[in-house]
């Protein structure tokens, strides 16, 4: 008995919407969208089990900056410090060191660079800290790595894995801040912040995928040493005031944030 052409068809059809719901589903457990969602979950559960009479949680933070906006993962809110918080959900070995701009992930052979979350989270702690204006001893940096990932290089005491986190959080004892300051930070964080929405974070991946896709500064105007407090590209200034009037020196090209400069 020969099939029914329309039986065959309906089969088919069938067996395509039976099977791409879960292609749909494999590919976005594999996307870094989901990886990065994923970290930034697990790390709220783990900062969640901070006393809450001690510290307050502020996650997934976008802030706007003179050039667009940046974003932050989670802001711990205490009387011991701001900790401002970046997640990093990456397999392999990992090898960078704190000025480096750019770390690499090995896997097996395979070897990816990528941006030195120290260097990223920086942005994110100058940002906060001008809205807050805070002193340097109040505001910590942190980077959290999540996934089965190895340190092949000594990192810095506050890049750690999962749970080193909250030990490093706990290093700190001396309070540094009031509760009636830190009630008013926490408002003024909330005050300070864009709404979260599609809008806001399809507006904030633009501006990082402008900034990605700008030509590299000329190496003219270059200095082969990396600022020595953030990592990025030194450019020639001329000062504008001062005994130096009209002299030339290399500053951070991500002054205002970064003001470090060197001798030209």
């Amino acid at each position: 008995m020969t099939p029914n052409p329309v039986d065959l068809m309906t089969l088919v059809v069938y067996q395509v919407w039976y099977v791409l719901p879960i292609l749909i589903f494999i590919l976005v457990l594999k996307s870094r969208w989901f990886k990065g969602r994923l970290g930034e979950f697990i790390v709220n559960r783990m900062l969640a089990t901070l006393p809450k009479a001690h510290y307050t949680l502020v996650k997934d933070v976008t802030l706007a900056t003179v050039d667009g906006s940046t974003q932050i993962d989670h802001i711990l809110v205490s009387s011991f410090g701001v900790f401002v918080i970046e997640t990093k959900n990456i397999t392999g070995w990992i090898f960078g060191s704190a000025k480096q701009r750019q770390w690499t992930q090995q896997i097996y052979r395979h070897k990816k660079q990528f941006q030195n979350p120290l260097h990223q989270n920086y942005k994110h702690l100058k940002t906060l800290q001008a809205i807050l204006n805070l002193p340097d001893h109040a505001i910590h940096s942190l980077v959290i790595f999540i996934g089965n990932s190895q340190f092949k290089t000594p990192m810095p005491a506050n890049v750690t894995y999962a749970r080193g986190g909250l030990r490093y959080i706990k290093s700190f004892s001396d309070r540094v801040l009031t509760q009636a300051q830190v009630r008013d930070i926490v408002a003024l964080i909330s005050t300070h912040q864009l709404s979260k929405g599609l809008k806001t974070n399809h507006a904030h991946n633009q501006h990082v995928n402008s900034l990605k896709a700008k030509p590299q500064v000329s190496k003219q105007s270059v200095t082969n040493q990396p600022c020595p407090k953030c990592g990025s590209p030194m450019l020639i200034r001329k000062a504008k005031r001062g005994n130096q009037i009209g002299n030339q020196f290399w500053g951070c090209s991500q002054f205002p944030t970064c003001r470090s400069t060197l001798k030209y």
